[in-house]
């Protein structure tokens, strides 16, 4: 099979000899760890660095990145591998920085709600952690991914109706540019109108503007009481509907995640759950048993009268891991809806008045399709997602799977949405980025890149078409 990528030259055995040296074990040429860190969770082909350099302090990337300028060598930084749009696939080669050892919480600062962290810290890790604390964190994608990869790539998940997502919890952070030079953006204020907010241009950025090797977040305080819940629907529409009243009626739900039939019946067979095989909502709500309790009553009326039955409560810690711990395995249990096949993963995102109606003309397609593709989300903030299963091999089902991403994506965009709202854009979706943001847009995308990567060394390929 002919490579799908360009040609690029091998690394420099000088460099290589140089890294070897200086890092000694942690520098590896081994086709097998470089294998492990060119592929992800998404159907792209699998792109292998020339090398992988596990480094454990910010010194140690800062170097390494100037030792790659010198001789004009790309550099990929890899979090937790768990991707889905080709984000560290090194499709021009080059070495790949591995943060994994950078894992260490550098302090928690409780009395004011932050902590910062290096890039390698995982979510669960930073929240066990915090265990005694009384706060947590609550960006939640589902997978454990790094805190470093999840503001490379503006991560939300299922508490981002309440919580927002990375955009609006990371403080500051320390950042390696293209040179070596290293940064500090922001700071541990809560606010500051001093210059430009540079922290916000590095979050998203996908590593193509610099590394992230340290974060300072922001923290919650555990609310008093937690009540989640599910929901069945007659249909899809019923249970969009039941978000779009919830969310304009102003009630403060920490989450809602829509998961479709089909989504449900996986979810039972993977998790050994007994869900009715129907739309279904799950809820959680956050705050005084007092405030929890309204909340809970209040969605409970609007769904019943939208046609919502068997409203299941789960109130202790168990049922409510249990619970979402099935909502979060929903990736892999649609994996077994097709044994053999890979996930062709997409995701948007619209105005919440826009959901119903997208989430419709989504559901057509899906009754076109000779794919199996199941259909989830977290539709409190307008996003949802699609797991398309196909055969790579397939280019029928390749193809169809193209048409039909292209279809939702250009049906969001129609309706002032995005074409993704949180996977972000890697090479899976630089097609459309023009048509989002417009070429103007784009081309001052362009200039900051030149301007802080002239030699478009930091992963080359990514996000700019």
């Amino acid at each position: 099979m002919n490579d799908p990528y360009p040609p690029h030259p091998p690394l420099p055995a000088v460099l290589a000899d140089v890294l070897s040296v200086r890092f000694g074990s942690r520098f590896s040429l081994s086709q097998a760890v470089r294998d492990q860190h060119g592929r992800d969770e998404s159907v792209h082909p699998a792109a292998a660095p020339d090398a992988v350099l596990f480094a454990e302090s910010t010194a140690e990337v800062a170097e390494a990145v100037r030792l790659c300028r010198e001789h004009k060598v790309p550099v990929i930084p890899f979090g937790a591998g768990s991707a889905v749009e080709g984000h560290f696939l090194a499709i021009h080669g080059g070495l790949c920085i591995d943060l994994t050892r950078m894992n260490r919480v550098v302090a928690i600062h409780a009395e004011d709600l932050d902590a910062t962290v290096q890039p390698g810290v995982t979510r669960k890790q930073l929240n066990a952690e915090l265990h005694g604390t009384g706060l947590f964190f609550p960006i939640d994608p589902g997978a454990d991914a790094s805190l470093g990869g999840m503001a490379a790539t503006r991560a939300s998940g299922t508490n981002a109706v309440r919580y927002g997502t990375m955009r609006e919890n990371v403080l500051g952070m320390t950042v390696v540019l293209a040179n070596g030079r290293i940064i500090r953006t922001g700071g541990r204020a809560k606010k500051s109108s001093a210059g430009y907010d540079l922290t916000r241009l590095f979050i998203g950025s996908e590593g193509t503007l610099g590394i992230i090797t340290e974060l300072t977040v922001r923290l919650y305080p555990l609310p008093e009481a937690i009540s989640s819940a599910v929901c069945a629907f007659p249909s899809v529409d019923a249970a969009v509907n039941t978000v779009i009243q919830t969310i304009q009626l102003g009630v403060p739900v920490a989450r809602i995640e829509l998961l479709d039939a089909l989504t449900i019946s996986a979810v039972n067979r993977y998790s050994k759950t007994h869900l009715h095989e129907a739309p279904t909502l799950f809820f959680e709500f956050h705050g005084s048993a007092a405030s929890v309790e309204e909340q809970a009553t209040l969605v409970q009326e609007l769904a019943a009268g939208l046609g919502g039955m068997n409203f299941e409560w789960a109130t202790r810690p168990e049922d409510r891991s249990r619970l979402w711990q099935a909502r979060h395995d929903a990736y892999f249990a649609c994996l077994q809806l097709k044994p053999g096949a890979r996930a062709f993963p997409t995701d948007v995102c619209v105005p919440i008045s826009r959901l119903a109606e997208c989430i419709r003309a989504t559901n057509d397609d899906i009754a076109r399709a000779s794919i199996p593709i199941a259909l989830f989300g977290h539709v409190g903030d307008g996003n949802f997602h699609m797991v398309l299963l196909i055969d790579p091999a397939n280019p029928l089902e390749v193809a169809e799977a193209e048409k039909i991403n292209h279809a939702v994506v250009e049906r969001a965009l129609a309706m002032e949405g995005t074409c993704t709202g949180e996977h972000g854009i890697g090479i899976g979706k630089q097609k459309f980025l023009v048509a989002e943001h417009g070429e103007g847009a784009v081309d001052v995308m362009r200039a900051l890149k030149h301007a802080l990567d002239p030699d478009n060394l930091l992963n080359p390929g990514k996000i700019l078409p």
